[in-house]
């Protein structure tokens, strides 16, 4: 005989209490000052439970209480008014690149207190990385002027596929050198969460939160400038894949007219410095770069200036690129493909030859942008990241600005 299904568990007071806070709290953080009334009428709690919710906030370190507001026609007792303290603690956005780290630190709705940088190019193990990271946190939050006990959490973006739990895939030589154990040594150096994801995933949480991107569900981040990577939303959500190697983009040494996955800065320098080199070609760029390396940014400098060579480049560079972003839309079939990272800004010239190229690939073709938050588009996902981490959890968290 087949037994009754068990009865659903009974919510405990605790429990309620616990919902009601959360609910609370989520209201607040997306807003400003808030009165009782609002609140209510936001939440559909009734005012005893709002005031009794609020108060255990405010004992927490999450709320502030203002003094009350009073409108010359009112009677009565003036509304309670309430605030998310968004100094109640700090996160750190982090992004390691191939060649330098950037950390953010930002209070919780965002805003940026501070930011330090410094190169890692000459770093010769995945240990000597994790040290200049260390030392460059200690940078930031002594430009920020906070102590390290008043961090919740850090993102951290890295040039390497990362599953659902914070893994790094190592089956790549690259990828290896990101993976030496970094957030169990800063964990243990700092005392906060270190949250592990890939840069490309963090670009497209950061476009979708603050950049071009903003609000479209169906989002992907083209990583552009050395080599290609992708970051795909899907309804608003991270596309990550089995063991996170979604956005990955090997493959484009498959596709017919790309071959590998060079990206924008990388193919600029290059076909430029090949044409400098010639002695048959002639180009401004060999004056422009004079003793120097040939840069992705002399390349766009001189094409602006009209020289044929530059700009024969950039329209190849362009019909490539176009061809990558053609694979996106055809496999992912995205609202709009962002071209982020060092090389957005100067990608801008780029934007017509993608688009006359890619109605020729697809008859779905997404609408494609540059990305407004240029260098800072990992570090500012890797803020987004660890605060969706603080606000997910903020009632297991101890402030350290907690009242007496």
């Amino acid at each position: 005989m087949a037994k009754p299904p068990a009865a659903p568990p009974t919510a405990t007071p605790p429990m309620l209490r616990r919902v009601n806070a959360g609910k609370v709290l989520g209201v607040l953080t997306r807003a400003r000052v808030m009165t009782g009334t609002g609140l209510i009428e936001a939440t559909g709690l009734t005012r005893a439970t709002v005031h009794a919710v609020c108060n255990d906030l405010i004992s927490m370190g999450w709320v502030v209480e203002h003094d009350p507001g009073r409108n010359d026609a009112s009677v009565g007792r003036p509304s309670r008014r309430f605030e998310f303290n968004s100094r109640a603690g700090y996160v750190l956005g982090i992004d390691i690149g191939a060649a330098r780290t950037t950390v953010l630190v930002s209070d919780l709705r965002g805003e940026t207190i501070a930011k330090a940088g410094q190169s890692v190019a000459g770093a010769q193990s995945p240990g000597e990385r994790t040290e200049i990271v260390h030392e460059t946190i200690v940078e930031a939050l002594a430009a920020a002027e906070i102590a390290n006990d008043q961090v919740l959490a850090a993102g951290v973006g890295v040039a390497a596929p990362v599953d659902r739990d914070g893994n790094i895939l190592v089956d790549d030589e690259f990828w290896r050198r990101f993976d030496a154990g970094l957030a169990t040594r800063l964990t243990d150096l700092h005392g906060w969460p270190v949250l592990l994801e890939n840069d490309a995933n963090l670009a497209a949480l950061g476009e979708h939160w603050l950049g071009v991107g903003r609000n479209v569900a169906d989002l992907a981040v083209l990583l552009a400038g050395e080599r290609f990577g992708s970051g795909l939303m899907d309804s608003g959500r991270l596309l990550h894949g089995s063991r996170g190697g979604a956005g990955e983009m090997v493959y484009l040494k498959l596709v017919e007219g790309v071959g590998d996955t060079h990206g924008i800065a990388r193919m600029a320098r290059e076909q430029g410095a090949a044409a400098v080199a010639d002695p048959a070609v002639g180009t401004a760029l060999r004056e422009l770069a004079g003793d120097r390396p040939v840069t992705a940014e002399l390349v766009f400098a001189a094409a602006e200036a009209g020289d044929a060579v530059a700009l024969s480049i950039l329209q190849h560079v362009a019909g490539r690129t176009a061809r990558v972003v053609a694979t996106l839309g055809i496999l992912f079939n995205p609202e709009l493909v962002v071209l982020g990272g060092a090389v957005a800004e100067a990608a801008q010239a780029l934007l017509p030859d993608i688009e006359k190229h890619l109605a020729g690939f697809t008859s779905t073709p997404p609408r494609v942008a540059v990305s407004s938050l240029g260098e800072a588009i990992v570090s500012v996902g890797a803020v987004r990241h660890a605060l969706n981490y603080v606000e997910h959890q903020a009632l297991d968290l101890q402030l350290s600005c907690r009242p007496e």
